[in-house]
């Protein structure tokens, strides 16, 4: 029978998950998760709704599902020993990281792979399985036939999205809010860059759009036949949504699931009514009714995207045409009113105009800032009306005039559960203790068991054409996208004998795509065993699947690529008992994480660190609507980026490239002895040679270059915090004269240099 779970983002929405039939609920901890804007649960409350659940026969899953640091890794284990305590039903993991540390420490808890692992084949889902996951939560650009495939050929639970918000970017992919200010998707942290608004320079006029702004995924005319699928588990997304939607959305589908075999068209037509209460974005069943993978990749991308769309953010209820403080009597009202979890103190009133309904005390509404810095959910607690029979509703601090205000449900929609939670948690007294985590080495290595992976410079390019081009860099490998292009150019019988490539075989790494969907992954298995029958041995892994594939080819060697993410030495140790033994760091990854993941020369000697590439931020599976007719957009900041739609899918990157180009020669002397200048995705001409050439010999700055998370780091809201309080507490100092005058520092600017091409694509 097909599992029904539910999020819960807090106490109500608990309760409305179980209360609405929910089988199970996934939740996350104050940490490690990866929704940390949402309330999630403090350490008595969580102890207390595993022992709850399981009294009625329900189950918790917990949300470990974000990617580790190493100084990190010491507190992910003391919190790993907390949850192997507690006895949750499961862990929602994403890092190989705390899959090898439960693998040696906690063999009893069990592992559900997070679709931000990048699982959308039964190659991938049956390597997870062999490395004792249970379950697997797939993609979300799959298809019904694509399902069916898997679970025909894999032993692990599958586990799906069914209703909610979609990530424009390929599961686990995303670098683009990590890019805008180290606030990385893996890390819980999303900016909703998909959600933005951008300007778009279309030929002789520059248009603006939500071009990014995914519609929701609405699954519930497809619960049939997913359920004779064999699908073991549907999952509702909104972990930052309110009770009363999670209650409708559980409710709507636990119907579906429970009569549609009596009557089906009934059932679905009843399932649709509940739903019609959510006002959320517009819907779309996304991959379902192509006839074709190609199908998909042509039209998958109309029926997602609609750049009209204000961050499709509910009914439009008006803006925000005054505020004014909260009085003491409205804010005692409104956390009267307020549920356990929310703040309902920190609101000011505003007078709301140009819509067609006025909120009520219980209606949650959604606000969203005009110049489209953020977003904010809330439920209104307070209505007031003044003298001037002027109307004004509660809404959280940091809104004011002209702020869009939209609606996403309505009072008449709420419903009150019955408690999980026991009243007293008093008894409930566990939390994470002082452990210390076992130390773990890296497998040592010679230089002849790496004789494959020499020191020096390795330079990625996405074309044979382009190969031929940076021949004057004198690479000591060339490292050459997989894509439909070279396929073709690499396979194709009806060319000459002659070697395409000015390289050897020996000297070139195939770089593999990140996204490998069962639909495709058949034939991706037949292109490398012939590529490998041809002579090709040496390939960049970015998939689970890629390694099933090849794992045990006689002769072949794999480097992990920058999407199987190593960002602390246990998720090392499980490439490592892959036979992968060097590695791409993430590209959102930082000098000091690396530096600390690989302490030692020999670690360092089997990290190939990237000097200069154009990271892509977005990757879609699907090419973008005809009527996208741009190239070039740029945020409201002015920083610009270009998209390109290819038969591979569709990509996003900035304009300016990442580059360490100036650090090489440091590099070099703290051990990180093997480089990359990746030209992917983009076109490579003489004069970029030729530039890149007089800027490493000359240690030279690329004029608007990003060093993205290399010096900095990830967004640490711990410190700005610490930070903020600091500068509060100096200006009070100095406003009181106490501590004397201290000068007013500038944050230095980026040093500005020699310019550079730029991002071209075919």
């Amino acid at each position: 029978m097909t599992e029904l779970l539910a999020p819960a983002g807090n106490i109500e929405a608990l309760d409305a998950a179980f209360g609405e039939g929910a089988d199970a609920v996934y939740m996350g901890l104050k940490s490690f998760n990866a929704r940390l804007r949402s309330s999630n649960f403090a350490w008595n409350q969580f102890e207390a709704a595993v022992q709850s659940a399981h009294r009625i026969g329900k189950k918790i899953y917990v949300t470990v599902n974000t990617v580790c640091e190493e100084h990190e890794t010491e507190r992910l284990y003391r919190f790993l020993n907390y949850l192997n305590k507690i006895g949750p039903d499961g862990l929602i993991v994403q890092d190989f990281g705390v899959v090898r540390m439960c693998q040696e420490f906690f063999p009893d808890l069990e592992l559900h792979a997070s679709t931000q692992m990048n699982v959308e084949s039964a190659a991938a889902a049956n390597l997870l399985s062999r490395e004792g996951l249970k379950r697997v939560v797939v993609a979300r650009e799959l298809g019904l036939e694509e399902i069916r495939q898997i679970k025909a050929k894999t032993n692990a639970e599958l586990e799906m999205f069914v209703h909610g918000a979609l990530c424009v970017s390929e599961s686990g992919l995303c670098l683009f809010s990590s890019y805008l200010g180290g606030k990385s998707a893996n890390r819980g942290m999303c900016t909703q860059a998909c959600r933005r608004l951008y300007n778009a320079e279309i030929p002789g006029n520059l248009t603006t759009g939500y071009y990014f702004s995914p519609c929701d995924l609405e699954l519930i005319g497809q619960v049939p036949e997913l359920m004779q699928a064999g699908v073991d588990s549907f999952k509702i997304e909104g972990r930052m949504k309110s009770a009363e939607y999670v209650g409708a959305v559980t409710a709507a589908y636990r119907y579906v699931m429970d009569h549609w075999e009596n009557d089906k068209k009934g059932a679905i037509a009843e399932g649709r009514r509940i739903l019609s209460t959510d006002f959320a974005r517009s819907k779309t069943d996304y991959w379902y009714g192509f006839k074709s993978v190609e199908d998909g990749v042509e039209n998958a991308g109309a029926k997602i995207l609609n750049p009209k769309q204000a961050g499709g953010t509910g009914i439009y209820l008006g803006k925000i045409m005054s505020t004014r403080p909260a009085s003491a009597e409205e804010k005692e009202q409104a956390a009267n009113l307020a549920a356990e979890s929310e703040k309902a103190t920190d609101i000011q009133m505003a007078m709301i105009t140009g819509g067609d309904y006025d909120p009520d005390p219980g209606d949650s509404i959604r606000l969203h800032r005009q110049d489209d810095s953020g977003r904010e959910s809330h439920k209104v607690r307070v209505v007031t009306v003044d003298s001037k029979n002027q109307r004004w509703i509660d809404v959280p601090n940091g809104f004011s005039k002209g702020d869009s205000v939209y609606l996403l449900q309505t009072k008449s929609m709420s419903k009150r559960y019955k408690r999980i939670l026991p009243p007293d948690l008093s008894k409930f007294r566990r939390q994470p203790g002082p452990e210390r985590i076992p130390l773990l080495d890296l497998t040592p290595m010679d230089k002849n068991g790496i004789s494959w992976f020499p020191e020096g410079l390795y330079v990625g390019v996405s074309t044979v054409a382009d190969a031929h081009l940076i021949a004057p860099l004198h690479p000591v490998r060339v490292i050459l996208e997989l894509n439909c292009e070279t396929t073709y150019d690499l396979l194709n019988k009806d060319r000459p004998e002659k070697p395409v490539l000015p390289f050897s075989k020996k000297m070139v790494f195939l770089s593999l795509d990140p996204f490998v969907p069962e639909g495709s992954e058949p034939q991706l298995e037949e292109t490398l065993n012939k590529l490998i029958e041809k002579g090709f041995t040496g390939f960049i892994v970015n998939n689970l699947a890629h390694i099933n594939i090849l794992k045990g080819k006689k002769g072949v060697h794999m480097i992990a690529g920058q999407y199987l993410y190593t960002f602390n030495k246990w998720a090392v140790s499980f490439l490592e008992n892959q036979n992968i033994m060097a590695v791409i760091p993430p590209a959102e990854n930082s000098e000091r994480n690396l530096s600390e993941t690989f302490e030692t020369e020999g670690e360092r000697s089997r990290v190939l660190v990237s000097v200069f590439q154009y990271p892509v931020l977005f990757r879609m599976r699907f090419k973008l609507p005809k009527d996208y007719d741009f190239t070039y957009f740029s945020d409201k900041e002015k920083m610009g980026f270009k998209v390109n739609s290819t038969d591979d899918g569709s990509f996003v990157m900035p304009e300016a490239p990442f580059s360490l180009l100036d650090k090489m020669d440091s590099l070099k002397t703290k051990g990180w002895k093997r480089q990359l200048i990746d030209f992917s995705k983009t076109r490579v001409l003489k004069g970029d040679i030729r530039n890149l050439l007089n800027l490493i010999q000359s240690h030279g700055l690329i004029e608007g270059a990003s060093r993205f998370n290399w010096k900095d780091g990830f967004y640490n809201p711990e410190k700005m915090e610490a930070y903020q309080a600091a500068n509060a507490r100096r200006e009070m100092e100095e406003a009181s004269g106490l501590g004397g005058k201290r000068p007013m520092g500038q944050r230095g600017k980026p040093g500005r240099g020699k310019g550079y091409g730029g991002n071209r694509r075919r």
